[in-house]
């Protein structure tokens, strides 16, 4: 199969623990042709959606020359078998743009993993609140009189932006609202930004779990995010260490509630965070924790996407 991946540039890639590497040396080590491409090589031309395409070799090592690029040439992306959304947020103007371009692809016969339109329709931070069975109190708004009254009934809260990855923007408010003021004006740029604030959950100590879904199909094994001492985030971005760890009994109630609808929305991986018995977070954009779980466990994260790709796309050709 000749696959496509829409990535960042492949020399800013972390080859100690990225997964979209991992699923093209999985693709790569079954046959699968392997191509790249990103955000500024798409392309609508005469009314087709195209781009300037890398076809690259993987040599098997873990340094700078880990592929070999092959050449580039402009595909019609309803060419490929398939094509593999891998670009990490923020979910800006860029993105968007080829999110668009994605979805004009799809209704030309394109099959993209996720689709641009089940990644469109489910904000990472907003979607969870179709699931309320799973919350903890949380609130939106950019008011700050509201945020202010959220404080005051849980007293120890969380703040964050509504878009970004890796723990960026993420605030922790105790009950002696230090800060608060200032917090709240910074994240909604003096009200005129959506923020979200979430009551604390003092379970982020054992680590904000990394579950993930893969067409329907929960992986046995979550990521345990552990904040260093001192942090209230988890992220791997901000020195938190991961900890592969069994699913626990809430941890599969909750994925196997919203694996098969998230599924039939388009959504082929998803990562869920939870922290302690609660959804907080339904990343669709990039999910990430591929070798961390398979390295720790010996569980192939990437052998299970490619079969389930593969799967999906063996049924629609007959």
């Amino acid at each position: 199969m000749k696959l496509a991946f829409f990535v960042d540039p492949l020399e800013s890639f972390n080859l100690k623990k990225d997964s979209t590497m991992a699923m093209m040396v999985e693709a790569s080590s079954r046959g699968h042709t392997i191509y790249a491409f990103c955000h500024q090589d798409i392309m609508l031309v005469e009314g087709k959606v195209c781009a300037q395409c890398q076809r690259i070799a993987l040599t098997g090592r873990y340094d700078a020359g880990w592929y070999q690029a092959e050449g580039i040439q402009e595909t019609v992306l309803s060419d490929f078998d398939a094509v593999i959304i891998r670009k990490d947020p923020p979910f800006d103007v860029n993105y968007l743009t080829a999110a668009w371009l994605l979805s004009l692809a799809e209704k030309q016969g394109a099959k993209v993993f996720n689709t641009a339109d089940g990644i469109l329709a489910h904000s990472e931070k907003l979607s969870i609140a179709q699931f309320q069975q799973f919350l903890k109190p949380t609130l939106v708004s950019a008011d700050e009189d509201r945020l202010r009254q959220f404080h005051t009934q849980y007293q120890d809260i969380i703040l964050k932006p509504l878009s970004g990855m890796g723990g960026m923007g993420i605030f922790r408010v105790q009950p002696d609202g230090l800060n608060l003021g200032t917090i709240i004006e910074t994240l909604t740029a003096n009200g005129q930004r959506h923020i979200m604030a979430q009551a604390y959950i003092p379970e982020i100590v054992d680590g904000d779990k990394r579950v993930l879904l893969i067409n329907g199909k929960v992986v046995p094994f979550a990521l345990a995010r552990i904040p260093k001492l001192g942090e209230t985030r988890g992220n791997l971005a901000v020195g938190g260490t991961g900890r592969a760890q069994p699913l626990t009994v809430r941890d599969r109630e909750i994925a196997e509630t919203l694996a098969p609808e998230l599924a039939s929305r388009g959504l082929f991986l998803v990562g869920l965070d939870i922290i302690g018995d609660w959804l907080t977070e339904i990343n669709v954009t990039s999910p990430t924790c591929f070798r961390e779980i398979t390295d720790q466990t010996g569980f192939n994260v990437a052998g299970m996407f490619i079969d389930e790709l593969e799967k999906v796309l063996s049924s629609s050709q007959h």
